[in-house]
């Protein structure tokens, strides 16, 4: 059996992508265009994505990225 390191992401019933891991972290892969500002973005944990997926989806700005 293979272990993976992707996890679907998805906020009040809305798919909003997958992350999936790797050496820098978790990579962002939008599958609404409403997540397209998180598309490719890299997440040091999955609950940070998630996180933010729901402040795109409340309509509240996202902190920038270092």
């Amino acid at each position: 059996m293979n272990n993976t390191n992707a996890f679907a992401i998805e906020v009040h019933g809305t798919p909003a992508g997958l992350v999936v891991g790797g050496h820098g972290g978790y990579t962002f892969f939008a599958s609404d265009w409403a997540f397209k500002e998180l598309d490719r973005r890299v997440f040091r944990h999955v609950r940070h994505a998630e996180r933010a997926a729901a402040q795109i989806l409340a309509g509240k700005p996202l902190a920038r990225s270092r």
